[in-house]
């Protein structure tokens, strides 16, 4: 892709239509069942992030994207079906969403947890880790403080590549060398699963 094509799809993507979780989870049901790459702002900005570099349109500042779909399996099994709606509304707090199953909820509950109140757990078995209790308030903050966008495309992931090697995403650790504050993310993660690991296993939360 030319820099002027690249520079005209980042764009494109900055000027999508922000919604909060609210609108997304409306009557009008504006999320897509498409395939597509999805953007977060938020007005918050959590934990000790400098987001001096990221883009900002609003009062809100964007922080991460990613892909719905990911790019295909390795091994050539099938994938999970996965689109825009499903994820948007999974990262928001759908249903039995957490921290095991979302990224961006990990990474946000654990740069929040001190100031919120709650912490990453094992649950059940064990062999899951999750904020219990916290996630619903993980779920009240997002509610407040994060609005989603995104813009379809038919092999999302390749757009994903594209849009962290441009912009300045701290929520986005893998494959991300452009931002100083990654590498600190993906300690903070190491480290809550590591605490979690030393502490008692809670019953499963719903």
């Amino acid at each position: 892709m030319s820099d002027k094509r690249t520079a005209d799809t980042v764009s494109n993507f900055l000027a999508a239509q922000r919604y909060t979780r609210d609108q997304v989870f409306s009557e009008a049901d504006p999320v897509p069942a498409k395939a597509g790459a999805h953007g977060w702002w938020f007005r918050d900005i959590p934990g000790s992030i400098d987001a001096s570099g990221c883009e900002q349109r609003d009062g809100w500042t964007l922080l991460y994207v990613g892909a719905a779909p990911g790019p295909p399996r390795a091994d050539g099994k099938p994938q999970t079906p996965q689109d825009l709606r499903k994820r948007i509304r999974y990262h928001f707090g759908a249903g039995n969403a957490g921290a095991d199953g979302s990224t961006l909820r990990k990474s946000l509950g654990v740069l929040l947890g001190d100031e919120l109140g709650f912490s990453l757990r094992r649950i059940g078995s064990g062999k899951r880790q999750t904020f219990a209790g916290g996630e619903a308030i993980l779920t009240g903050w997002m509610a407040e403080n994060a609005a989603v966008s995104w813009v379809s495309h038919p092999e999302p992931w390749y757009l994903e590549a594209k849009l962290i090697k441009a912009l300045d995403l701290p929520l986005n650790f893998q494959d991300n060398e452009r931002n100083a504050f990654a590498p600190e993310l993906k300690k903070l993660r190491r480290d809550a699963g590591i605490k979690a690991g030393k502490m008692r296993v809670l019953a499963e939360w719903s």
